[in-house]
C-alpha cells in the first residue's frame, strides 16, 4: 500500500503561514498598544467635560424640559457605604485592583465564551473603561471610538488612583429613574444617603446600571429581584459573603421610598417616554444626554397636553383611588400629541399608557366587525340577539356570553346597531361564523402587538392590550388603513446644531381602504339616537356634548373602563381603572372615561369643521332603516349608512320588521343566510 505525503508537506506550510501570520499581527497589536501607552502618558491628566444636559422642546421648539442630570451629587468615596462598593466590585469588575485598566484574563475567558456561542455573549469592560465611556465617548460601534476607549482608559490609570477612579465611577453611572451616581440613586429609590445603604439595598442597586429601564424596583421589581440574586451569586463568588449570608440577604425585604425628587412640570409621563426613547431605540448613551449639550425636539402639543391633564383631574374626584391613562396622537404620522400615565406623577411615576396592559373590553369590536366587513356581511348583515350558550374546539368547550344589564333583543338586529349597542351575543356569533383567527389577524395588521388567543372571548376584548396599542390600531382606521408607528421624538441635533437623528414619518397600508371607512362611520352610531333599541347606544350619555362627528367605542369589563375614538386628524385613547385590578362601579366610575374623552376631543376640535371624514372612492351611502337593514322608504324612516360598493341593500323596507325579504340580498343564500336560522 502506498502513501502520499505532499498533503502533509502542503499543512506544514499552511501552518508555517498561519503562524507567521499570527506573529505579525501579535507585533502589530504590541505596537499599536505602545504607541496609545506613550500617548496616554504625554497627555496627561483628563480635565472632566463640564455638564450640559440635553433639553427637551415640544412641537413649537418651546422647552419643555431637560435630561434629569441635575439629579447627579457627587459624594467623597469615603462616605459612600462599603457595601456598594464591594457589590459593584463584584459585579463589574472584581480583578479592578490587580489590572492596569484591562483585564487580559477576564478578556480572554469572554471571547472563548463567545467563539464557543458564536455570538457577542459576554461583555469584559472594567470600571475604568466604562467610566471612560462614560465621561468621553458616543455609543458608535467603531474601531475609531474603540482606539479612543482605550485611549482615556489608560490615560485615567496612569494618572488617577484606583480609588479616585472608583470615585467617579461610582458617581456618574447611570441608575435610572433619572439618577445618575450611588447619592442620587440612593435618595431615589431609597431616600437615604449612600452611606447608609444596606447590603440588601446595596445589592439591588449594583445591579441596575446594566439595564436601567429593565432593572428598575419601581417598574420591573421582579427583574429587580433576580438582578439582585445575581450581584450576591458574584459576591459570594468574590469572598464577600457566604452563601449563608447571601440567603438571608437576598431574603429580607428592601423597602422602597422614593425619594423627593424634580418632577418635570410638563407632561412628567412623556418626558419619561422621551427618555427610555432616547435610549432605548435610538441609542444614545448616558454621557451623551447627561452632557452632550443634545437638543431633543418632540412631538407634544402642549395644548393637548394640558388639555388632557386639566380633563383628568376634573372628571376624577381628588378622593378617588382609581387611575387613568391617556394617549393622544396625530393618526396621519403617529406623532403623539398628548400623555397621561396616571393621574399623580410625583405618587406614582409608573406609565400606565404604555406600560401597564389591560382588557379593553369592548372597545376591541372595531377590529371584530373590520374582519367582518371583509368577509362577506354588512353594515346592514342581520343576526339574533338572545341568549345563547356557543360550542366550540369541536364539541368539547362551550362559552355562554351575557349582555350588558341581561337585555336583548329577542329577535335580529343589524351589525351596524350591534355595534351601536355593543351587543355581545352578535358580537361572538360573527367571531365563530368568520373563523376565530380573522380576528387576531385584523387586530395584529391594525397594529396590536400583544399575543392574541383565539379564543370566543376574544370578541369581547378578553386579551389584555396597552393604551397605545389600542391608539396605534384606532390610528389606522382613521387613516383608512394604513398604519403609522406612534413617536415622540422629531428630531435630535447636537451642540453645534448638527442633525443627529431625524424622524421620517412612513404610512402603510395594511387594511382595506373602503372597509376601514365604512368601519369608521359605524362607529359614529353610538353616538347615534336612531339606532336605540332594547337598550340605548353605548356614547349617548355623551352625545349632547359633542359638536363635532367622531367615531368612537367604549370598553368595559369588572375592572376597566375604556372610551377609544378618532376624527381623520386625532385619535385619543382614554383607560379608568383601579391598579390592582379591583371592581369598579358602574356608576359614576364607569362614566369618567368617556367623561374625559368627549370632553378632551372637543376643546382640541373646537374651531375645526364640524365632520372631516371623506369617503374614498368605491363606497356608497344610502339610507337604511336601522331596523330591518333594508333601504328606507315611507313606512321606515332611514339613516344614512355607508356601504362598500356593491355590498349595499336593494330591497326596501316594507314595514314589517323581520319579514322574509329582511335578509342581506349578498348573502341571501349563503353563509349568513344559514347564520340567522341557526342562531
Amino acid at each position: 500500500m502506498r502513501f502520499s505525503w505532499r498533503p502533509l508537506k502542503a499543512n506544514k506550510g499552511y501552518l508555517k503561514w498561519t503562524v507567521r501570520l499570527g506573529v505579525l499581527l501579535a507585533v502589530m497589536a504590541i505596537a499599536s498598544f505602545s504607541i496609545l501607552l506613550a500617548a496616554a502618558k504625554l497627555a496627561g491628566p483628563m480635565e472632566i467635560p463640564a455638564s450640559k444636559p440635553a433639553v427637551f422642546f415640544d412641537n413649537r421648539q418651546q422647552q419643555m424640559g431637560k435630561w434629569q442630570d441635575s439629579n447627579t451629587q457627587w459624594v467623597s468615596i469615603k462616605n459612600i457605604s462599603p457595601f456598594i462598593k464591594m457589590a459593584t466590585l463584584s459585579v463589574e469588575d472584581r480583578r479592578f485592583f490587580q489590572h492596569h485598566g484591562f483585564d487580559l484574563r477576564r478578556i480572554a475567558g469572554s471571547a472563548l465564551i463567545d467563539l464557543r456561542s458564536f455570538s457577542k455573549a459576554e461583555g469584559a469592560s472594567t470600571i475604568t473603561m466604562q467610566y471612560a465611556k462614560n465621561l468621553f465617548l458616543t455609543n458608535d460601534r467603531t474601531w475609531q471610538r474603540k482606539a479612543a476607549e482605550m485611549f482615556y482608559t489608560l490615560r485615567l490609570e496612569m494618572n488617577e488612583s484606583k480609588k479616585d477612579i472608583l470615585e467617579g465611577y461610582l458617581n456618574t453611572i447611570y441608575y435610572g429613574e433619572g439618577a445618575y451616581g450611588i447619592e442620587a440613586a440612593a435618595k431615589t429609590y431609597f431616600n437615604k444617603n449612600a452611606g447608609d445603604l444596606t447590603l440588601a439595598e446595596s445589592s439591588m442597586l449594583a445591579g441596575i446600571p446594566n439595564a436601567p429601564s429593565l432593572y428598575s424596583p419601581f417598574l420591573h421589581n421582579d427583574e429587580a429581584k433576580r438582578r439582585q440574586k445575581t450581584v450576591l451569586d458574584t459576591m459570594v463568588e468574590s469572598g464577600f459573603l457566604t452563601k449563608k449570608q447571601e440567603k438571608a440577604v437576598y431574603s429580607a425585604p428592601v423597602r422602597l421610598v422614593r425619594g423627593q425628587e424634580k418632577t418635570p412640570q410638563e407632561a412628567p409621563y412623556f418626558q419619561d417616554a422621551v427618555r427610555q426613547e432616547l435610549t432605548e431605540k435610538l441609542h444614545f448613551n448616558q454621557k451623551e444626554l447627561a452632557s452632550g449639550g443634545l437638543k431633543v425636539y418632540t412631538t407634544l402639543n402642549s395644548n393637548a397636553q394640558q388639555a388632557a391633564e386639566y380633563w383628568v383631574r376634573k372628571t376624577i374626584p381628588a378622593s378617588s383611588d382609581l387611575q387613568t391613562a391617556l394617549i393622544a396622537l396625530d393618526p396621519k404620522t403617529g406623532g403623539i400629541a398628548a400623555m397621561v400615565g396616571g393621574r399623580d406623577y410625583q405618587k406614582s411615576p409608573y406609565n400606565r399608557a404604555v406600560s401597564a396592559e389591560r382588557a379593553p373590553g369592548s372597545a376591541f369590536k372595531p377590529f371584530l366587525y373590520y374582519a367582518a366587513l371583509q368577509n362577506g356581511f354588512t353594515p346592514a348583515t342581520l343576526l339574533k340577539s338572545t341568549p345563547t350558550m356557543f360550542t366550540f374546539d369541536n364539541g368539547r368547550a362551550t362559552y355562554t356570553p351575557n349582555n350588558f344589564g341581561g337585555y336583548y333583543a329577542n329577535g335580529a338586529i343589524t351589525m351596524a346597531q350591534a355595534l351601536a349597542l355593543s351587543d355581545n351575543i352578535f358580537a361572538v356569533k360573527t367571531h365563530l361564523a368568520i373563523g376565530m383567527g380573522k380576528l387576531v389577524e385584523a387586530a395584529k395588521l391594525a397594529g396590536i402587538t400583544s399575543p392574541l388567543e383565539a379564543v370566543p372571548s376574544l370578541a369581547l376584548g378578553s386579551e389584555p392590550v396597552s393604551v397605545l396599542e389600542m391608539a396605534r390600531g384606532y390610528a389606522t382606521f382613521a387613516n383608512e388603513g394604513a398604519r403609522i408607528d406612534p413617536e415622540f421624538i422629531t428630531k435630535v441635533t447636537d451642540s453645534r446644531g448638527r442633525v443627529l437623528y431625524e424622524w421620517h414619518p412612513e404610512k402603510k397600508q395594511v387594511l382595506n381602504k373602503q372597509a376601514s371607512f365604512v368601519l369608521s362611520q359605524m362607529m359614529t352610531g353610538i353616538f347615534d339616537n336612531r339606532l336605540n333599541g332594547y337598550t340605548k347606544v353605548t356614547g349617548g350619555t355623551v352625545a349632547n356634548m359633542l359638536t363635532h362627528t367622531m367615531a368612537a367605542k367604549t370598553g368595559s369589563t369588572p375592572t376597566d373602563s375604556w372610551m377609544a375614538g378618532f376624527t381623520p386628524n386625532l385619535v385619543s385613547v382614554v383607560w379608568v381603572g383601579y391598579d390592582k385590578g379591583e371592581t369598579i362601579n358602574t356608576y359614576p366610575d364607569g362614566s369618567y372615561a368617556k367623561e374625559i374623552w368627549t370632553h378632551f376631543m372637543e376643546s382640541l376640535l373646537d374651531g375645526t369643521p364640524g365632520n372631516s371624514f371623506t369617503p374614498p372612492e368605491g363606497v356608497v351611502s344610502v339610507s337604511i332603516d336601522p331596523k330591518s337593514g333594508l333601504l328606507a322608504s315611507a313606512r321606515c324612516p332611514g339613516r344614512p349608512t355607508y356601504f362598500v360598493k356593491g355590498t349595499e341593500p336593494t330591497t326596501y323596507c316594507s314595514g314589517t320588521r323581520n319579514n322574509p325579504d329582511a335578509k342581506p340580498t349578498p348573502q341571501k343564500k349563503g353563509l349568513l343566510y344559514r347564520l340567522f336560522h341557526w342562531w
